[in-house]
């Protein structure tokens, strides 16, 4: 019949379903104002409502699954397959969407960088997508692939560790006595002067704002990973040679020309 509002000194707003006429007053502390009476609300209750209010989710009005409840940096509530239901599958799901999210951020920074150079003229660098057949004068595919390998699954396998046993890495003789360069703050959060040399987020617990920008911007990583594979693979040149080619005609030089006009 009417809508429902709760707090302190908050307009509530009552609107009949037979009419379309609004009054507003101020509530009363701790009062719920229905059909014109008043009940005591409980602190139960308000404590819901207001975090019902203020607990943002990737669809308005939809209610998040019960696992979570908002207390991981970037949960708006988005799991339709309910894929983290279980709580150890979750937290590696968690570590595994910041890893990704880091590896976008570099990727789409060293792509739109080397080609903004190439374009440009500055440097004959290949484009991405044709990098990794080049050859180089320092060493040849298959040393640099064992190097590679070597690197990325002793850092791997350490940040495995660390998962699997929090704090673990940290401990004297775990890492050819660098430890204090590499001290943990959490999963995910190596820190140290190696790899948080200016000193942000020292307060890792509280950083929320800090964990929730990277996710967002990783999350945005992601996507334009994406949009750059399929830009290649439709184009067959770089991101920054497909902007300039919109822009210099931008009614005819668009996705829907350039899918139509590949596909024909």
């Amino acid at each position: 019949m009417v809508a429902v509002a709760v707090g302190r000194g908050l307009p509530i707003q009552t609107r009949s379903l037979f009419n379309s006429k609004s009054i507003y007053r101020a509530s009363p502390a701790g009062r719920v104002s229905w059909l014109g009476h008043s009940a005591a609300a409980t602190p139960r209750h308000r404590k819901t409502c207001v975090a019902a209010q203020q607990r943002p989710t990737w669809l308005p009005g939809l209610d998040p699954p019960p696992y979570l409840d908002g207390t991981l940096a970037g949960d708006f509530g988005f799991d339709p397959l309910g894929l983290g239901e279980d709580p150890d599958t979750l937290r590696w799901y968690v570590q595994a969407e910041l890893v990704h999210s880091r590896f976008a951020m570099l990727g789409v920074l060293g792509i739109l960088v080397t080609d903004l150079l190439r374009v440009t003229g500055v440097s004959k660098i290949p484009v991405w997508f044709e990098a990794g057949a080049v050859k180089y004068d320092l060493a040849n595919t298959q040393t640099l692939f064992i190097v590679q390998l070597l690197l990325m699954g002793f850092a791997e396998t350490k940040r495995y560790m660390d998962f699997v046993s929090p704090g673990s890495q940290a401990k004297e003789g775990s890492f050819f006595g660098l430890e204090a360069s590499l001290e943990g703050l959490e999963p995910g959060y190596p820190g140290g002067p190696l790899l948080n040399p200016l000193g942000l987020a020292k307060d890792i617990k509280n950083a929320h704002d800090s964990k929730l920008k990277e996710i967002k911007n990783g999350r945005l990583a992601m996507v334009a990973m994406v949009g750059f594979f399929v830009q290649a693979s439709v184009t067959h040149v770089g991101p920054i040679e497909n902007l300039v080619e919109h822009l210099s005609n931008p009614w005819h030089k668009t996705i829907i020309q350039t899918i139509a006009n590949s596909s024909s």
